[in-house]
């Protein structure tokens, strides 16, 4: 069992460096983590809420990658909204922690149709376990001597968004990280150091009302890296009585995965999704990809 764990580090990491460019967290409940990634989104709803997301790929296997995510968001009038958000991610050797705040400015277009845009500013904190390295045998210790000196301080940044919202569409893009910084690199069994480079952020949707209880919301998600090119994700889900929603989502990096969102009551609602991947030389020798969300809304505070 052991060979095959390490087997899969070693392909994981091989596939992992060749699509490095990619640093960012992905979610497949992207159309209620928004906040991650689009500041324009801090109370765009005009609602108070704490929403949590856990995102624990590849089960079973050590050091796999895991995210942790908080955001709450509040307006404070009725044009401006404020959120905060906190991004723990871990990734093979790396860990990294986002600490933001985002502020959101509504123009209204017409009765029904408003865009948001927004400013996130923060900054994270970056590791690097120098030991991990040593878990892999495909890289016979040949780390590039400048990761021992990588600054592993904080790191200031700024991002910035915009988000068109209408009753049955919306159309996000984003680009939550605008500073660039040195971070880890894996290319072809070779440790070495990158800068870290902007993720474009894309995303769209519609719900279509197919009878008095029943919506088809289609989505996507397109994400594009200097680099590394184009990749999308896309959903097809359906929701019931506004309470049940369940839906498939696919992604181009070849990634499945079913989700389900319940609105247990005003203010709780839970979401689940379980994934794999088309790769079989990954599928194979992992449990797949487990990602629970949690939103909790408080009422309103009357006059």
């Amino acid at each position: 069992m052991n060979f095959y764990k390490n087997t899969l580090k070693i392909v994981a990491l091989l596939l992992f460096g060749t699509l490095y460019a990619q640093q960012e967290p992905n979610y497949a409940l992207y159309r209620y983590t928004m906040n991650a990634i689009n500041p324009a989104y801090a109370a765009a709803d005009g609602t108070t809420s704490l929403t949590s997301n856990f995102r624990s790929q590849w089960i079973d296997v050590q050091d796999a990658p895991e995210t942790q995510t908080f955001f709450f968001q509040t307006p404070l009038t009725e044009n401006l909204g404020i959120g905060l958000s906190v991004v723990n991610d871990n990734v093979f050797v790396e860990n990294r922690t986002s600490f933001n705040v985002d502020f959101s400015y509504k123009l209204q277009l017409s009765e029904s149709t408003n865009v948001f845009l927004g400013l996130k500013a923060g900054g994270r904190t970056y590791n690097v376990d120098q030991g991990g390295f040593s878990n892999f045998s495909f890289n016979s210790g040949q780390i590039d001597p400048a990761v021992a000196n990588i600054d592993t301080g904080f790191r200031p940044n700024i991002g910035i968004g915009a988000y068109l919202v209408n009753d049955k569409y919306f159309i996000s893009l984003s680009v939550p990280g605008l500073l660039l910084s040195e971070r880890v690199n894996v290319d072809n069994g070779m440790v070495s150091i990158a800068n870290e480079k902007a993720h474009f952020y894309l995303s769209g949707g519609y719900n279509f009302d197919l009878s008095d209880k029943v919506e088809f919301r289609p989505s996507t998600m397109v994400r594009y890296v200097n680099g590394n090119g184009v990749a999308a994700d896309m959903t097809a889900a359906f929701r019931y009585n506004q309470r049940f929603e369940a839906g498939v989502m696919y992604s181009t990096d070849s990634v499945w995965a079913g989700t389900i969102m319940f609105n247990l009551a005003d203010w709780m609602d839970f979401g689940y999704a379980y994934g794999g991947s088309a790769r079989s030389e990954l599928s194979t020798f992992n449990d797949g990809t487990h990602e629970i969300l949690v939103r909790f809304n408080f009422p309103k505070a009357s006059n």
